[in-house]
C-alpha cells in the first residue's frame, strides 16, 4: 500500500533525517586508508546508541538476503555497489566506498547513502560518484505533486545514459514511513509522463547507482553484497525526500 504522510507527520520524519545525514557525513570524515569495515559499523552502532535511535539492518531478513543482515550499516567497496556486509576488510589506498545507513528514529524512518574515494582517487571513480549525484540532483527536482513516478525514474536513466552507463531497474528507490521499504519501487530508469501520479504526502527514497562499465550485478557468497558483473566499481547515492504542494523536502540533505 502507498502511504500519504501529513505535514505534521513529515516534519515528525526530520529528525530521523538529520540525524542519517550527520552520521554519514561524520563517517566519510572519519575513514581513512587502513579503516576497517567492521570499525564503520561499530562507529556507526555507537551513534545509534548514543541517539536512541533503532537500526532498520540489523534484524533486516527480506527475501534477497541470504540472512539477517547482522549489522547497522553497508559498506560496499570497489566491486560491491549495494548491500555490502561488513567483514574483516582494511581498506586500501583508491577504495572505492560506498555507505548506505537508514535508522528509526520515534517510529520514523530515514535512508541515505553516500559514495567516497579512500585516499588517492582515481578519476574515473570521482567521474562515477558525481554522476549518481547529478542523477539524484535531476530526480529530486522532478519530485514535485502532479508529475509521474516515470518522471523521477526517466529523470536519473537520461544522466545515466549521457555519462554512457547501463542502468540495472531491479534494485532502486522506495517508499519510506513507519518501515524502511515500502511502495512504491522506484525504478532508476523509465518514461516520463507514465506510472503513479505525484502527491503531497508522498515520502520515498530514491538512490541511483550505477557500474562503469555493466548493468548486471550478482550476490556475494555472503548472501548479502551485490557485485558488478564484470569487476567494474560502483557508486551509490541516496536521500529521502517528501513530496509536497511546493519544493520537495530532503530529509537527508547533507550537513552545511
Amino acid at each position: 500500500m502507498i502511504e500519504r504522510h501529513s505535514p505534521v507527520e513529515i516534519e515528525q520524519m526530520r529528525p530521523a533525517g538529520v540525524f542519517v545525514a550527520a552520521v554519514l557525513a561524520d563517517l566519510c570524515a572519519r575513514v581513512r586508508v587502513g579503516t576497517n569495515l567492521l570499525q564503520i559499523d561499530a562507529w556507526a552502532h555507537e551513534a545509534i546508541r548514543r541517539a536512541g535511535a533503532t537500526s532498520c539492518y540489523i534484524d533486516y531478513h527480506p527475501s534477497f538476503g541470504g540472512s539477517p543482515f547482522g549489522h547497522v550499516i553497508c559498506t560496499s567497496v570497489n566491486d560491491a555497489v549495494l548491500h555490502g556486509l561488513p567483514h574483516d576488510y582494511a581498506l586500501a589506498d583508491g577504495d572505492l566506498l560506498s555507505l548506505d545507513f537508514a535508522v528509526s528514529i520515534d517510529g520514523w524512518v530515514s535512508d541515505s547513502a553516500r559514495s567516497i574515494v579512500v585516499g588517492t582517487p582515481r578519476t574515473e571513480d570521482l567521474e562515477l560518484i558525481a554522476t549518481t549525484e547529478r542523477a539524484l540532483a535531476a530526480a529530486i527536482e522532478v519530485a514535485r505533486a502532479g508529475n509521474r513516478l516515470g518522471d523521477i525514474s526517466a529523470a536519473i536513466g537520461a544522466v545515466a545514459r549521457d555519462a554512457g552507463h547501463l542502468v540495472n531497474t531491479q534494485f532502486g528507490g522506495h517508499g519510506v514511513g513507519r518501515t524502511m521499504h515500502g511502495e512504491p519501487h522506484v525504478p532508476n530508469d523509465g518514461t516520463a509522463g507514465r506510472g503513479l501520479t505525484l502527491k503531497p504526502g508522498l515520502v520515498i527514497a530514491i538512490e541511483p547507482w550505477l557500474l562503469q562499465t555493466t548493468d548486471r550485478i550478482y550476490t556475494d557468497p555472503d548472501g548479502w553484497t551485490l557485485r558488478s558483473a564484470d569487476g567494474s566499481r560502483g557508486a551509490h547515492s541516496e536521500h529521502t525526500i517528501a513530496i509536497t504542494d511546493g519544493d520537495p523536502i530532503v530529509l537527508t540533505a547533507r550537513p552545511a
